[in-house]
Formats: C-alpha cells, sequence, structure tokens
C-alpha cells in the first residue's frame, strides 16, 4: 500500500485549539502580572508599553496576527528580557504564517528561560514546518515530558520521527495520543500509517535477508490468501513447510486454505497432521471445530469452541474470523440456532454465545480488530504463577503465557521473547508481540523469527488503527482511499475504482486518491484511463518517481517503449527496493531501441530484482548479440538456477505434503 504521509502540514491553529486557547490566556496572565510589579515600565521608554500590550490583545482577538505581531514586536524592544513577550511575539508570527521569524522569537524565549512550555513546543512545531524535523525532536520531546497531558506535543513529536523514518517511535507517541484524546481521527490514521510504513521496512528486509526462509514464504501466502490466489498460497505454504526453522501453525493455515477451496478432506489431513507435528499450534482445534460443524456434528464443534473459551476467551475472539469464514448461511445460522438453544438451558456461557453470535452474523471483523489489552501489571492467578509459560502455552492459555513473560524484555532470553510474541499474537494482543519483537531484534539484529512476527503484528495494529479511524470518518476522502487500496491489494478493482472515485468527488486532484484510481484501471486493463489519471497526478508533480513508473509500466503494456524511457529517468529517485525494477525496465528500453551496450549495464543493475530468470534471459541474449558467449553462458547458468530452484521448491514442498508425517525430515 503507497503511503499517505504526505509532508505534514499545521492543521490546527494555536488559536483554534482549545488546548492551546488555554497555554495563551496562561502566557498573556503571566505578561499581565508582570506589568504589575513594582518598577516595571518605569522608564520614559516604555510609557507606550502598555497600550502595545492592549494593542496585541485586541489584534488577537480579531484574529489579526501581523498586526499583533508588529505590537509585540515593538514591545519587546523595551523590553527584551521577557521570555514571555518574546514567546507571545513567536505565536504571533507562527499564526501568521511566518515561520523562520517565529524560530527566532521563540530562541529568545528558550534561552531566557529553558523551562516555558511553549517555546520549547513551537520550536519543534516550527522546525517540523520548516522542514527540518531532525532539530525539532529534542524540543518536542522536552516539551512532552514538561506536559503529559497535552497531545500536541506527542502528535508533532510522531510526525518528526516519521520524517525522519523512525517508525516504532512515531508509532508509538501516536499512540500516546490516541490515549490522551481518543476522539482526535488524525492521531488514529497516523498511527495506522506508522504501523504500516514499519512493516513496509520489515518486509523489505525480510526480502532481502530471508527471501527463501519459510518465514518470508508464510507471509508471502498469507498474501495470497487475502488476494484468493489460492493455488499460489497453496504452492507457498507448502514450501514454507518443507523449511526449518518455521513459524507455528503452517499446517493448520493450510488446512484453512483448504477448507476456502471447498476441500474438506484436504483439511481434515492438515489438521491432523498439525496435531502430530505442532501440537501445541492452537489454530488445530479450532480448524477441526469448524469441520465439525460443516459435517452438520454442532454438539462436538461447540464442545470444542468452549474448551477453547475456558482455556483463553481472548484467543477465540482474535480467531473468531478465520473460524467462520467461508460457512454457508445455512451453516451458521444453524449453529447459531444450537448455541442459542443451548445457552437456554444454561449450558452455555453468555458472553461466549455473544461473542459467537457475533462472528456468524458477519462481524468478525469487528471482533478481529477490536484492540486486546493485556495489562502489564495484571495480577496472575495463583495456579498460573507457578506454570511456566511454555506449560501455558502447550495447555492453550495464551494469556497467562504472555503475562508471565511480559515484564522485564530486556532481561529475557532470545526463546522466551520468541515464545512471548506467539503467545500475545495467537491472544490478540498484537501491541505485546511487536514489543516482543523488537526486544528479540534487538537481542538478535538478523532474527528472521522477530521480522516474521514485527510484520504480523504491525500489521493487525495498523489495520485495528485504520479501522478505528474509518469508523470516527467513515465518508472521508481518505476513508475511501484505504478502503481503494484494501480493494485493490486483493485484485477487487472495480470496487477499488469506486472508492478512489467517491475520494476524489470529497478531494478533487487529491494525489493519493488519482495514483490508487490509476493503479485500479490498470489492474483492470483499462490502458487509457489508466494513463489519463496518472498524467493528471503527475501535473501536481512532473517529478513523482513513483507516478513516473507507474506511467512507464502503463507504456510498457502498450509497447509504446520509447515514450516510457522520459518517465523511467524520473523514476531513478525512487525507493531502493523499486530501483533494480527500474533499471531492468530501462534495459528493456534500450534494448528494444537498438542501444545494445546501455541495455546491458541497465539490466546488469536490475537483476536482483530476477523473480524467474527473465531478467538474465535477456542479457543472455544480449552478450550474444555482442558475440559475448562468456558471458551470455553465465547469464543462461543463472537463469537456469532460478528456474531450478523454483523447481525444486516446489516439487520438495508437494514431495512433503505426500509424506508421511513419520518421515519428516528433522
Amino acid at each position: 500500500m503507497p503511503s499517505r504521509l504526505e509532508p505534514f502540514k499545521w492543521q490546527e491553529s494555536f488559536i483554534g485549539d482549545p488546548s492551546l486557547k488555554g497555554c495563551l490566556k496562561a502566557f498573556f496572565l503571566t505578561l499581565l502580572l508582570a506589568l504589575l510589579k513594582p518598577g516595571f515600565g518605569q522608564q520614559s521608554e516604555a510609557a507606550n508599553y502598555p497600550s502595545l500590550i492592549a494593542a496585541a490583545q485586541e489584534a488577537t482577538a480579531r484574529n489579526d496576527y501581523v498586526a499583533a505581531a508588529d505590537a509585540y514586536r515593538k514591545a519587546v524592544r523595551i523590553h527584551p528580557e521577557t521570555p514571555e513577550l518574546w514567546a507571545n511575539l513567536g505565536l504571533m508570527e507562527h499564526e501568521a504564517g511566518r515561520y523562520s521569524d517565529a524560530i527566532q522569537s521563540f530562541q529568545h524565549a528558550y534561552r531566557l528561560k529553558p523551562s516555558l512550555y511553549v517555546p520549547n513546543l513551537f520550536l519543534g512545531m516550527d522546525y517540523l514546518q520548516t522542514g527540518k524535523a531532525e532539530a525539532a525532536i529534542p524540543f518536542l520531546s522536552r516539551a512532552e515530558r514538561m506536559n503529559s497531558t497535552d497531545p500536541q506535543a506527542p502528535l508533532n513529536l510522531g510526525h518528526a520521527y516519521a520524517a525522519q523514518e523512525n517508525f516504532p517511535a512515531a508509532a508509538r507517541e501516536f499512540t500516546r495520543v490516541t490515549r490522551l484524546d481518543p476522539k482526535r481521527s488524525s492521531a488514529w490514521f497516523d498511527r495506522g500509517m506508522a504501523y504500516l510504513d514499519q512493516v513496509e521496512v520489515s518486509a523489505r528486509r525480510m526480502s532481502t535477508e530471508g527471501k527463501d526462509s519459510s518465514y518470508a514464504k508464510a507471509l508471502y501466502a498469507e498474501s495470497m490468501v487475502r488476494q484468493a490466489r489460492y493455488h499460489e498460497a497453496t504452492d507457498s505454504y507448502q514450501s514454507a513447510i518443507a523449511l526449518k526453522p518455521q513459524p507455528p501453525c503452517l499446517r493448520a493455515e493450510l488446512g484453512f486454505l483448504s477448507l476456502k477451496q471447498q476441500d474438506r478432506a484436504a483439511a481434515a489431513t492438515e489438521f491432523e497432521r498439525a496435531n502430530e507435528s505442532d501440537s501445541n499450534c492452537p489454530l488445530t482445534a479450532l480448524g477441526e471445530a469448524r469441520l465439525q460443524v460443516e459435517s452438520g456434528d454442532n454438539s462436538a464443534a461447540l464442545s470444542k469452541l468452549q474448551k477453547i473459551w475456558r482455556s483463553d476467551p481472548g484467543y477465540l475472539r482474535s480467531s473468531a474470523p478465520e473460524f467462520a469464514d467461508g460457512l454457508s448461511k445455512d451453516q451458521s445460522a444453524a449453529f447459531r440456532a444450537f448455541i442459542a438453544d443451548e445457552r437456554a438451558e444454561g449450558k452455555v456461557d453468555p458472553e461466549f454465545e455473544q461473542t459467537m453470535s457475533a462472528v456468524l452474523d458477519g462481524l468478525a471483523v469487528a471482533l478481529a480488530t477490536a484492540p486486546q489489552t493485556t495489562s502489564p501489571g495484571a495480577t496472575l492467578p495463583r495456579e498460573a504463577a507457578k506454570q511456566p509459560a511454555q506449560q501455558s502455552y502447550a495447555a492453550g492459555r495464551l494469556q497467562r503465557c504472555a503475562q508471565e513473560l511480559q515484564r522485564n524484555l530486556a532481561g529475557r532470553s532470545e526463546s522466551e521473547l520468541l515464545l512471548l510474541a506467539t503467545c500475545s499474537y495467537f491472544n490478540g494482543d498484537y501491541a505485546i508481540t511487536s514489543d516482543a519483537s523488537s526486544a528479540l531484534a534487538h537481542r538478535s539484529p538478523h532474527s528472521l523469527a522477530a521480522l516474521y512476527w514485527s510484520i504480523k503484528a504491525n500489521e493487525r495494529l495498523a489495520l485495528q488503527s485504520l479501522d478505528q479511524f474509518a469508523r470516527m470518518e467513515p465518508d472521508s476522502s481518505r476513508t475511501h482511499i484505504l478502503l481503494g487500496d484494501m480493494y485493490r491489494q486483493r485484485q477487487r478493482f472495480s470496487n477499488a475504482q469506486g472508492e478512489y472515485e467517491q475520494a476524489l468527488v470529497l478531494t478533487p486532484g487529491d494525489r493519493a486518491a488519482l495514483l490508487g484510481l490509476s493503479y485500479a484501471n490498470f489492474g483492470n486493463g483499462n490502458l487509457d484511463a489508466a494513463l489519463a489519471t496518472a498524467k493528471q497526478a503527475l501535473l501536481q508533480n512532473p517529478d513523482d518517481p513513483e507516478l513516473n513508473l507507474l506511467i512507464a509500466e502503463i507504456l510498457f503494456a502498450r509497447h509504446d517503449f520509447s515514450a516510457a524511457e522520459s518517465f523511467l529517468q524520473k523514476s531513478l529517485t525512487a525507493k531502493p527496493q523499486m530501483l533494480p525494477h527500474v533499471h531492468a525496465l530501462l534495459g528493456r528500453v534500450y534494448a528494444e531501441t537498438g542501444r545494445t551496450e546501455e541495455a546491458i549495464e541497465q539490466l546488469k543493475m536490475g537483476v536482483s530484482d530476477d523473480q524467474d530468470g527473465t531478467t538474465y534471459y535477456q542479457l543472455a541474449r544480449l552478450y550474444r548479440k555482442i558475440g559475448d558467449e562468456k558471458n551470455a553462458a553465465a547469464a543462461m547458468q543463472q537463469m537456469r538456477l532460478i528456474q531450478q530452484h523454483r523447481r525444486s521448491t516446489a516439487a520438495l514442498a508437494l514431495e512433503d505434503s505426500a509424506r508421511p508425517e513419520e518421515e519428516s525430515p528433522q
């Protein structure tokens, strides 16, 4: 999903924000009290001082910040030793949009009295406004420590960290804002985007450091499932299962994938194998309950689900959508009615019935995105305190497992942190999973398991935040863009197109909406509409590398290679992970236009993006064209190695899926 974090713009004026209004009043009061001090203003040059202060206040009241700033500027010439006066001048310059002048005034106030809150806050804000995020961070951090109840400091600090691409720190600050002001919808959006940006960073690392690992293949399989590309997902799961080490519950996930494909026999086989090879996986029992519902054995299914509920309600709440996904309306209705009858006889816990009713009525998404909060200070039951975390996990008591391990993360071993990430994730407490994966990454910087849990947890946290934002602003432009992005990820391009078009009705010319609409049209095969939309967006920023690359891709699809070249040249400033693809495309352009030597150089820079051997094959053809048989043979060998690796991985996965479990390699 393309990032929506545009360059930060101050949206809430100092005068318009209630929390800042109070701060302004406090400063005026401080200044007036200073005026009443004995001896203040006794010099002849200060005769007009009270009238200047009055004029500044009157101008502020009518929102004439330029006039107010002029009055304060004259006042500070009379009393340059007064920090509050410099602060008020800075406030008026800030409101008038004179950020550089405001920075100088706040610096004067800060030097005179570093303990004042407003100079620290607004120095940070104005440094951020002028593109100096690194300079902003110390002042905003100090302001946050001075006033822990004002959301302005963490809000701006979050934007400063995001500008520095320190996304974990940004997410923490935006989370603090949502706690201080839960109704601030923009903070939920910012929090969600910070988590998504962190997912992108971690996924980029996974694709380079562990692209052939079980962890990477499992994540890819999940992505394919979300896009309903089930055959590709099956292949990727089978490849992941064939490798060690691997994440937990892969066979159970493959079983649920078989259910999505209406293959109950294959699902039953995978759940059976999961019981044998990964007996602690909590997903397996859920999958078996699902099979029992589909076979009409509602009594057995209810018994199994109640057992899960008694062990850990949080797990059932967080995993319930997986259980319900794909059940027919008749099966859902019959099972719901059966639970209601059992509840009437006192055999079912009311909260359990409420949870399952929500799931079976199609409200599972809300349950999946609702934040779970396991308090770090929560008191364990007496019997749990004596039970090791591994035993709690094996018994399906995931919350207990997490509670036993989440204290003192810095002192935990790598295996304990990995277990904590696993327990808390399945229990639906993704914030703890994120913290545990960060601690594990700190202990073991190249841990693929840490990256895996970080990606999964931060993705869930992002969805929770963006879901909350969408509930608060159901018809905003940003909500429609988010929905469009989600539809597009699942290749539902017509739905995505409708969302982007609604966003453009609300905010005509929005860059993100135009970009998304162009991608959606491209995905639908409507090349003319995709090109027209992308060019419309490009008018706002002709050097935007992502837009230029998209236009080049569209022109490639139309076989207009010469026209694509200028757009690819502007794409060379794209993100580092996109550059190999840009070079590969430029190589094709040069090859098609007869510039063989230049084509070879570009293709050589693009081979790291070669997933199927195509780039190496093109290189081999060009080397032969210039008579370089040695390099041509080497390129063909690399192409064969890539293709052989793809075939062998698929064959190993298929062999493993057919092998009895007792023959599985250790």
